[in-house]
């Protein structure tokens, strides 16, 4: 536990918090003493993630709109992103999970691993409040994005190229409309043609990005 609480970056003040946030379901049903699961801490967690991330996107990226903040805190918050937490922090060999569970694979299932992700968020806060549980999420999770620019899981340039390509004699192009602020911190708008007609707008702050968002929103357009 010692070695996970360095993974962490935090030490416990109370260690049930802790062991509570890795027993499984079938663990606290199959063992002979009284054990809470993990699940109630996976609903606090739940919530104590999605506010953080919620509120470094707002903050960190004040012209993205709405839209793609949701996107975004949707992919960061997934299944699969706290998945690859829980494997880098090798959070599986510390799961508490019934004898069934255990030989199933339960360790290395990525539903169980990213609800402990969810579970040690809880216990954290509770352990040492929002700042403890903020830290740990910045550093393990939003480190992933960057600086001036996030990350696309999806080329929706790529995505929009191929979807009008099922037609022959389509033709994309982009152009900056717009751009603003100081020469340190621009904000670009970028506009998608097809066939030489606006398909979709967007802005970031960097040219690329906003061809991406101006993608992205040429590609809800012709849903």
């Amino acid at each position: 536990m010692t070695v996970l609480e360095e993974r962490l970056g935090h030490h416990f003040r109370d260690r049930t918090l802790l062991e509570t946030a890795l027993t499984h379901s079938s663990y606290a049903n199959e063992s002979r003493e009284a054990c809470l699961c993990n699940e109630r801490l996976e609903f606090l967690g739940d919530s104590v993630l999605g506010v953080t991330v919620a509120e470094h996107l707002y903050r960190s990226y004040p012209d993205m709109p709405e839209g793609r903040m949701t996107r975004l805190r949707a992919e960061l918050v997934c299944e699969q992103s706290l998945y690859l937490v829980a494997k880098k922090l090798d959070l599986g060999r510390y799961l508490r999970l019934g004898k069934g569970e255990e030989r199933s694979g339960g360790s290395s299932r990525p539903s169980i691993l990213s609800d402990a992700v969810e579970a040690l968020i809880a216990a954290m806060y509770l352990d040492a409040g929002m700042d403890t549980a903020r830290s740990f999420i910045h550093r393990c999770i939003l480190s992933e994005l960057g600086a001036s620019e996030p990350g696309f899981s999806t080329d929706y340039k790529t995505a929009l190229q191929e979807t009008v390509q099922r037609h022959n004699g389509q033709v994309l192009s982009y152009e900056l409309i717009g751009e603003s602020g100081p020469d340190h911190n621009k904000t670009f708008e970028v506009q998608v043609l097809l066939n030489g007609r606006p398909l979709g707008k967007g802005k970031g702050r960097t040219k690329k990005e906003a061809e991406q968002l101006a993608a992205e929103n040429a590609l809800g357009a012709l849903q």
